[in-house]
């Protein structure tokens, strides 16, 4: 059994390496035995001419033309010029690869969305497989020679299968001046909505997801579509390409061995074989013919996409996922690893040596003493802690602190009892260690502040949140008078005084609101009373109707006069000043 096992990987070895013989005679070899053969050549015949056909004073001639050569061949860029475009070759090559349009997870959807066990529901999963299959042949015989030569026209494509005869006829019928790999795609769409509306598709989400997969093969294929008409500039391939024969045409002459008897510097040596100087063409030539070759993927190269082999499979296995594989799944059973939280797969005798530990990080062997892994309190927490309680019964805590600059937008943002303390109210901290005097004359200030100031300008005056300030007088619902104060204020003579509104018209709406305070506020602070709203809400759309004396506002009056009318009059608004102010006081 042992001798049968190595003789079994002898030959797999064996196998591997005659697979690489073969890719290196069907490669490498095809593509460099010519220019390596003419560069020899070449290199020798130079070599006989030097050291055979020339006289001494032809010699020195060409011994300083060498010298010259292996000086000045080095400001060449070979490496910088080969190895940038390999590199954008490569790229594109790749990105040409993972645009090759596999229908696998298209299948997927269609199986699994597109139901229906019947005749109907097998015929029109089928056909929207067809119709993607259809999709990729189009596109990939627009850009690989070897899928063009399978299928150089429709009539081979109906008669492979991938076309009915009246899908044929309705290509033609729609024939463009253009490409018509897209319309197999957009037949798609249109059948995938109608077998949603037959009721095949349930749900208009796993329409979506259907057709958005759909659009990523159509997309897939146009990027295929652009690579091969958008290729890498033409300019740019010559001027690698004049490098590289450049560069070995300098070799020709600076990399002869000349006679080691003149003592050049540099060629005490006389070899016959040219070593690194082969070595050197072997990597930069078969670089540049690599990147020839992987300009164009889709020919018929050694390596080249196998084109072909993916139609036949992708044909092959979407019918079979769609028809065949629908809704049939195998029964479900336990594993054998039902009852067991860890499961160990088994290991082979020629992959035991590949099984190893888990890997829990670089720390995980690092050990600690005890005394080391114990948690050292915080210096500072206990120095603030002291602190605080040191200064509580020496009291050095300051109760004089400046409040911070604000504005009145912040104020509007602090709760009540930060307003109060921002304000300048003393806060109630020490009890008995306050200062009274300091208290009155506080008190005082603002009682004077609080008089002087304009009526809607102190502190609890406020309008509607949608009624700006104005000068415009206040309109009364019907039946009641304005008060004497008012029409004092806006100039209202004798004849008029006793005259009322006219009543208002339904469309318009005239009202005064105002809400009582509660019974405690007349002991709060002017501050926190100033957050009880008194709302005031009025229209003045229909000003017309009313009363010239209240359109026109004669604002001459002085601001102290409306304050000492309004004060001697019974006003509601007035009192509620009142209590503000004794409440202040």
């Amino acid at each position: 059994m042992t001798v049968t096992y190595s003789s079994q990987v002898a030959n797999a070895r064996l196998g591997s390496f005659s697979r690489l013989l073969l890719c290196w005679r069907g490669s490498i070899y095809k593509l460099l035995y010519g220019e390596f053969l003419v560069f020899l050549i070449c290199y020798y015949i130079t070599r006989f001419i030097y050291r055979m056909a020339l006289t001494d004073d032809q010699q020195v001639i060409f011994e300083k033309l060498t010298l010259y050569c292996d000086s000045y061949i080095q400001l060449i860029p070979i490496s910088f010029v080969l190895g940038f475009y390999v590199t954008l070759v490569v790229t594109r090559w790749w990105n040409q690869y993972e645009n090759l349009p596999w229908p696998d997870r298209l299948m997927n959807l269609v199986s699994c969305f597109v139901e229906g066990k019947d005749e109907q529901g097998r015929l029109l999963r089928r056909t929207l497989m067809r119709y993607a299959n259809l999709g990729n042949v189009l596109i990939l015989r627009s850009v690989s020679a070897a899928v063009y030569k399978r299928f150089p026209s429709p009539q081979h494509l109906v008669k492979a299968g991938f076309m009915t005869p009246s899908e044929h006829k309705h290509l033609q019928k729609l024939s463009l001046p253009h490409n018509s790999f897209w319309m197999p795609w957009v037949w798609f769409a249109n059948l995938s909505t109608k077998a949603w509306i037959e009721g095949r598709i349930r749900d208009p989400v796993l329409l979506q997801s259907l057709l958005n997969e759909m659009n990523t093969l159509r997309t897939q294929c146009g990027q295929l579509y652009a690579y091969d008409w958008i290729s890498i500039p033409l300019v740019y391939t010559q001027v690698v390409t004049v490098a590289v024969y450049s560069f070995f045409l300098a070799c020709l002459m600076g990399r002869q061995f000349l006679n080691p008897a003149k003592a050049y510097p540099g060629h005490e040596m006389d070899l016959v074989v040219p070593l690194f100087t082969f070595l050197q063409f072997f990597f930069y030539a078969g670089w540049l013919k690599v990147a020839e070759q992987l300009i164009n993927p889709f020919g018929e190269d050694d390596d080249d996409f196998e084109t072909n082999w993916i139609v036949d499979r992708s044909l092959q296995v979407s019918l079979l996922a769609v028809d065949e594989m629908h809704q049939d799944l195998p029964p479900m059973e336990r594993d054998m690893y039902w009852n067991e939280p860890e499961p160990h797969p088994p290991y082979t005798a020629a992959s035991a040596q590949s099984r190893r530990p888990s890997f829990f990080g670089s720390t995980f062997n690092i050990s600690l003493d005890k005394e080391d892994m114990e948690f050292q309190p915080d210096p500072q927490e206990e120095e603030s802690a002291h602190t605080g309680i040191a200064g509580r019964f020496r009291g050095l805590q300051s109760h004089d602190r400046q409040p911070p600059r604000t504005n009145s937008k912040t104020k509007l943002l602090w709760p009540k009892k930060e307003v109060l303390s921002h304000e300048g109210q003393p806060k109630n901290l020490g009890g008995d260690g306050q200062d009274t005097s300091d208290k009155e004359d506080v008190k005082a200030w603002r009682e004077d502040a609080f008089k002087s100031a304009v009526l809607y300008g102190r502190s609890g005056y406020h309008s509607a949140p949608q009624t700006p300030l104005s000068h415009t007088p206040m309109v009364f619902p019907p039946g009641q008078s304005a008060p004497s104060s008012l029409r004092k204020v806006s100039g209202m003579d004798d004849t008029v005084k006793d005259q009322s509104l006219q009543p208002a018209t339904p469309r318009s709406k005239k009202s005064f609101e105002l809400l009582p305070e509660s019974a405690g506020a007349s002991t709060e602070h002017p501050e926190v009373s100033h957050m009880r709203r008194k709302t005031v809400e009025f229209n003045l759309t229909d000003m017309s109707e009313a009363p010239e004396y209240l359109r026109e506002p004669h604002l001459g009056q002085s601001t102290s006069n409306i304050h000492t009318i309004l004060k001697d009059c019974g006003d509601p608004y007035w009192a509620l000043e009142n209590n503000r102010d004794e409440a202040h006081s």
